[in-house]
């Protein structure tokens, strides 16, 4: 039964993956169809312009004046306007936001399947840190666009989770095992929980602020020929979304590190012990400390901003990728 569950399992981490391509396919059409509509969208704004001009050079000739009344975005499309510039959402939109909450399904299922299979939560190695991580990214995704509205992320969010996914299956995918004695429990549900919830908004966070960097530069004229950035928020909203989610996230991992270290206690018998794994999980707690810190006093705005929040991400995927592969300790639980 346990082989049965554990194989079903797989199978539709697969069939969740086969489906995320498809959404993210879509999301990648759904952006270059973006920058299609506000190219014609600042054609349109030109030709308009060239036509109130020659119309008031004719009335100035005539010797009468002639009073236009102009839109007030003035000519071409406006930099950075946001989600106010597109109201209707487009047919690859509707299929890319219809593909995630389907593959979400089936992958929430693949991590139901594969508890059943360990029975116990399916986080206590790589392979199922990966599998439970991107669901929960996925998650936290659509959970957000319940407040604001970010499909224009939906490529970046469906490309990071299929690469995640993709390596947590192909290359830590591991048969189910007993627990180790130090992760046999309570502790285990909340600490890793939290930690990966932490990771989503972090993720989330790190793509905001990639897309903060690309609208400067548009803003700046550096990249005018970015078209689809016209139908994204201005870099200060984008700035603006990224702080608050990595907010949320910050408090999450300052709760897995007072966790951890109260599981510590218990399992080994002390709080700190400069582990490997705890002493990078704290570097990550200090890089986004000192992000949400020269943001909040220190008027850190624009690319410094932006940098920290990637470098802190950056820092949680290496915690994840090496630390945990590569590094010995008292958290080596890779399964591998």
């Amino acid at each position: 039964m346990t082989a049965d569950l554990a194989y079903y399992s797989l199978v539709a981490v697969y069939s969740a993956m086969a489906i995320y391509t498809i959404s993210f396919v879509a999301f990648a059409l759904d952006l270059a169809k973006r920058s299609g509509d506000a190219q014609q969208a600042a054609a349109r704004a030109a030709k308009a312009e060239a036509v109130s001009t020659a119309s008031v050079s004719r009335s100035a000739s005539g010797g009468s004046t002639v009073v236009l009344d102009r839109p007030s975005g003035g000519s071409g499309a406006s930099v950075g306007s946001g989600a106010g510039t597109r109201t209707k959402a487009s047919s690859f939109e509707r299929v890319a936001v219809a593909m995630m909450l389907l593959g979400f399904a089936v992958h929430v299922a693949s991590v139901v399947l594969r508890g059943l299979a360990a029975g116990r939560v399916p986080w206590a190695n790589m392979f199922e840190f990966s599998l439970t991580g991107t669901a929960i990214i996925v998650g936290v995704y659509l959970a957000v666009q319940l407040v604001v509205n970010l499909r224009f992320l939906g490529a970046y969010v469906m490309g990071l989770n299929l690469v995640l996914l993709a390596i947590g299956t192909v290359n830590y995918y591991v048969a189910v095992s007993p627990l180790p004695p130090a992760l046999q429990s309570a502790w285990l549900v909340i600490h890793v929980f939290v930690a990966i919830l932490g990771t989503a908004f972090f993720a989330i966070a790190a793509g905001l602020s990639a897309a903060q960097l690309v609208q400067t530069k548009r803003e700046q004229s550096k990249l005018a020929g970015l078209r689809v950035m016209d139908t994204l928020p201005g870099a200060e909203r984008l700035e603006d979304l990224a702080y608050r989610i990595a907010l949320v996230g910050f408090v999450l991992w300052t709760f897995t590190l007072i966790a951890g270290a109260i599981w510590a206690e218990r399992a080994w018998g002390r709080y700190w012990g400069w582990d490997t794994k705890e002493v990078w999980t704290f570097i990550i707690w200090v890089l986004y400390a000192g992000y949400i810190h020269a943001r909040a006093t220190r008027g850190w705005r624009g690319a410094r901003s932006s940098w920290l929040s990637i470098i802190g991400f950056a820092a949680v995927m290496f915690n994840f990728s090496v630390v945990n592969v590569f590094f010995k300790g008292l958290h080596a639980y890779s399964g591998l």
